[in-house]
């Protein structure tokens, strides 16, 4: 308590001078514990030529650096030194003999390849020094039973359990192994073929594929697959082999619907490093691969490698972490942990007993660490980037494989794991296939595939092509000069084929045999090419052949594929010479008619409404008819000068103007095109104006057209035969008279096509006859023929036709159709009915409202009680007011209130300028016009007893 209350005191007492004993004491035990860390040797076998050999590394120091960083007060540092094998068994083996008699190293990272490692093995087990690898996946390295041979990675033959998974859950029956020739890919199929049987799925065949196999070898072994009903592919192969085969597989067919295709983890778990062209390939593949969880310690682990590898390698941009890498960065970290466990002090290697000219492979010790060690790795367990890492006999155990559908790139479909099987989730239960997310299977189908298919002809068909020289669209044969043998056969007629032959439901292999001589030319007609069918040399014919009766005596048609018909080419001319009334063509003589009463009916509606307020409307009757007329038809072109005052007349010409604008602007637009059209006409439109003007004809050689040609009437030696596009306008540019043609005979699918490469030259006048159009033929009674003739009407309903169509002769020019060729259809009074009665209603309802009016305002000269005034009379003075001025109007009125009657007299209004008798205004009448043949002022009838009824003061 006095300390407490007297901390000066208690302070002052404090030993001083042990402070600087307690800095020299930190400093030192400091220093101390920096220079106890023991550095241990340890190999590292790699090819440091590759590129999976510097992602290896580059993981390997990532892991020490961040293991020790995570772990600073462990004594011992893993020290490694380095060996490149140059992916070579023998200098794999050089560089473990020196890391074990050079340097003692106590363990051994790598090699990469399984080969490597089996020997590597035995060096371990004899200097008992474990061999850690972390890319060996061959299941034979397991039964050399080495107690120092520790696997961190996957043994290949984990995977059986999950592919065979997939197998069972679809139901198919049968599969197909197609595995490379070597170690790597042999020593799997025994485990893979028992894992099947176990499922009661059988293994019909084995295809093995050498490593150095050229394309023609894997393209021979995919064709024998392709003649068996299995359609189930197990392909355990590198990437390096796998991509051509999978290239070739989509090639010949292998790739189409009905097929399925599933690879192991060695082509799985690379599949970043293909090329886009084999991913294109590759649609539809099911894979397998170890499942990697993806932790946040993963994510940020792959992006700190990813900068530190580019800082490295900084040519190897586009180079992706793999799980070769992960597999190296645990691997790593499992034997630092298990140094930092064994407790390693000594390092030395115990020599035996040799005798004095003994090699290398029998000079080295045994290390005194080994035993040690051995029991430290096999009891090391951590979490690590690829999940829960622990040895069991040496083996790493697989914790889950994820099962991925190759589909523009890797999509995830579901897990298998060994104790629960298929599952959509990790923590899912469930064991069938409706668990996992929907499959594109190869030929982007939905459905299942059922796994085998019956195949029409366990060898290929030859499918016979004819060769023709000039017409390269539809079918086109590539010979090469060196061997005399076909390099390609394309076409549109070829490009049908296929995609009708990819709709039917099993599979057939072909091959496109030309039918030509050894020099490339062709060996007969279409006709001889079908009478081959029949004897057997061709098992169809696939080409530009034309459904004829006479040819389905040998052989048995499809439905056709094309349109039918034959046409006749003709050149158009350029029609100079005009006819002088073509203006009036561009309407009907019933809407010039119609158009014409209108205007004169408008302007007599105007001049109603506008005489008695417009003095534009006024003046002798030859003077305002003419005006009425001048101003009605000059709304034409809006060039009319006199102006319009009443409402009504405006409401009337506004509804006219609407009118007008339409009628003039179609009749421009119709004049326009029908002179232009006019220009372009076709010089011949008949054939048989060909026939009596004895003209030359052109027809495609070898083409049946000549023999109905023949039928029509037309004289043999009138006929020319042309072979190609180019001939035929030559024979067009001749003429008849210079040796050339006239016109031109041949099916519809070849004239469009000529069509529109001469679009400003030729058209196409009418169809001469009826065709069958294009189709494929085969033998008499084929079963192929109703399911190839199913499959054409697909293709043809479908987009697939279209997108062949723009594939070959979208580059041609389009053309307009030779049908309209000189004809333009003029405008009707159809097209301007609803306009003329809206135009009508406006006029006739302005009348109608004015004469209301006009008769209310007047209505007592009808109902004079004189009786000596008749009806007439009376109706004859209300016209004649209607033909005099109407002084109320505003456009009659003088700025100073003068009201100006026509006679000359003026009169003024004592207040507004207006007479206040409506009717009196109404009593002028234009001096040079009247009714009845009157002057002036209405006189009044003889005996009438009140003269100022008709105006007269």
């Amino acid at each position: 308590m006095m300390g407490l209350n007297n901390p000066t005191k208690s302070f002052s007492s404090f030993p001083f001078f042990l402070i600087p004993l307690m800095i020299i004491f930190f400093l030192t035990n400091t220093a101390t514990s920096k220079n106890t860390t023991i550095p241990v040797n340890v190999g590292l076998v790699l090819d440091m030529n590759g590129e999976d050999g510097k992602i290896a590394l580059s993981c390997i120091n990532m892991s020490l650096s961040d293991f020790y960083n995570s772990n600073s007060h462990y004594k011992t540092r893993l020290l490694l030194n380095t060996r490149n094998s140059k992916g070579d068994v023998v200098a794999a083996a050089a560089a473990a003999l020196d890391l074990l008699n050079n340097v003692q190293v106590q363990a051994i990272l790598g090699p990469e390849k399984s080969m490597q490692t089996n020997f590597i093995i035995q060096l371990g087990n004899k200097s008992q020094v474990p061999i850690l690898s972390f890319s060996a996946t061959s299941p034979s390295l397991t039964s050399i039973r080495s107690s120092y041979f520790f696997r961190g990675s996957l043994n290949d033959s984990s995977q059986v359990g999950a592919i065979t998974a997939i197998i069972k859950a679809f139901g198919w029956r049968e599969a197909v192994p197609i595995y490379v020739d070597n170690q790597y890919g042999e020593e799997m199929i025994p485990s893979l073929t028992d894992a099947l049987q176990a499922i009661d799925t059988r293994v019909p065949y084995r295809s093995v594929i050498s490593p150095l196999a050229t394309d023609d070898q894997i393209e021979k072994e995919l064709y024998k697959l392709f003649t068996m009903q299995t359609r189930v592919f197990i392909l355990h192969m590198l990437p390096s082999l796998g991509s051509r085969i999978f290239e070739k597989a989509n090639e010949i067919g292998l790739m189409n619907k009905g097929c399925v295709w599933i690879m192991t983890e060695g082509m799985t778990n690379l599949l970043r490093t293909l090329e886009p062209s084999v991913i294109d390939s590759m649609q539809g593949v099911i894979g397998v691969r170890p499942y990697v969880p993806k932790t946040k310690a993963f994510e940020n682990f792959r992006v700190r490698w990813k900068r530190k590898f580019l800082q490295e390698n900084p040519s190897l941009f586009d180079v992706e972490l793999n799980i070769l890498g992960l597999f190296a960065y645990d691997a790593t970290r499992a034997l630092a942990v298990a140094v930092e466990k064994a407790g390693i002090t000594s390092f030395g290697f115990d020599k035996t007993n040799v005798s004095s000219n003994a090699t290398d492979l029998e000079a080295f010790g045994i290390s005194r660490n080994g035993p040690k060690l051995l029991q430290a790795l096999s009891s090391t367990r951590f979490k690590g980037l690829t999940g829960d890492y622990v040895f069991v006999d040496g083996q790493l155990q697989s914790s889950a494989f994820e099962i991925i559908n190759v589909n523009n790139g890797a999509r995830g479909v579901g897990f298998w794991t060994p104790e629960k099987g298929l599952t959509l989730k990790l923590r899912s239960n469930s064991t069938t296939k409706s668990k996992l997310r929907p499959i594109i299977w190869p030929g982007d189908s939905t459905s299942d595939p059922k796994g085998w298919e019956i195949p029409t002809n366990k060898r290929k068909l030859r499918i016979g092509v004819p060769v023709t020289k000039g017409f390269s669209d539809f079918v086109k044969v590539t010979i090469d000069p060196n061997t005399r043998e076909s390099a390609s056969v394309t076409g549109y007629s070829i490009a049908v084929f296929k995609a009708v032959i990819e709709e039917l439901p099993y599979a057939v292999a072909y091959d496109f045999v030309p039918y030509a001589q050894p020099d490339g030319t062709s060996s007969g007609s279409y006709n001889d090419l079908m009478y081959q069918v029949f004897r057997g040399k061709f098992d169809a014919v696939v080409g530009d052949t034309t459904i004829l009766a006479n040819r389905s005596k040998f052989v048995e048609f499809t439905l056709p594929y094309t349109e039918s018909g034959v046409s006749m080419i003709v050149p158009i001319k350029d029609n100079k010479k005009k006819n002088a009334w073509v203006f009036l063509q561009p309407l009907t003589l019933d809407l010039w008619v119609t158009s014409g009463c209108f205007f004169i009916f408008s302007g007599f509606v105007v001049w109603v409404l506008e005489h008695r307020v417009n003095e534009d409307f006024r003046g002798p009757a030859q003077h305002q008819v003419g005006t009425s007329f001048w101003f009605s038809f000059s709304t034409m072109v809006f060039s009319h000068r006199e102006r319009v005052i009443s409402n009504l007349a405006r409401f009337v010409m506004i509804v006219w103007y609407f009118v007008v604008l339409i009628l003039t602007q179609s009749y421009t637009a119709s004049l326009s095109s029908l002179l232009t059209v006019q220009q372009l006409q076709p010089t011949i439109t008949d054939f048989q104006m060909l026939i009596k003007s004895g003209d030359n004809v052109g027809y495609r050689k070898d083409s049946f057209v000549f023999g109905i040609l023949k039928q029509l009437g037309f004289d043999e030696k009138k006929l020319i035969a042309y072979s190609s596009p180019e001939e035929c306008d030559e024979l067009f540019q001749k003429g008849s008279a210079g040796g050339g043609i006239a016109a031109a005979f041949d099916e519809i699918p070849y004239t469009k096509p000529f069509i529109g490469q001469y679009c400003s030259k030729y058209t196409l006048i009418e169809r001469t006859f009826e065709t069958a159009g294009f189709g494929f033929a085969f033998p008499l009674h084929s079963p192929l023929v109703p399911e190839v003739s199913r499959a054409i009407l697909n293709v043809t309903e479908g987009n697939k036709m279209k997108e062949i169509e723009d594939e070959w002769f979208k580059k041609r020019a389009s053309c307009p159709d030779a049908s309209n060729a000189g004809s333009s259809h003029s405008l009707g009074l159809n097209s301007f009915r609803g306009l003329f009665l809206i135009a009508g209603t406006a006029a006739t309802s302005a009348l109608i409202i004015f004469l209301a009016v006009f008769v209310c305002e007047h209505r007592n000269v009808l109902k004079r009680s004189d009786p000596r005034s008749s009806l007439l009379s009376r109706i004859r003075i209300l016209l004649e007011i209607f033909a005099s001025r109407d002084l109320s109007a505003h456009n009659f009125r003088d700025k100073r209130g003068v009201q100006v009657h026509s006679t000359g007299v003026t009169e003024a209004s004592p207040h507004t300028g207006y007479s206040p008798n409506p009717s009196s205004d109404s009593q002028h009448t234009d001096s040079n016009f009247s009714f009845f043949g009157e002057h002036g002022s209405p006189s009044t009838e003889s005996g009438d007893p009140n003269p100022n009824l008709h105006g007269h003061p």
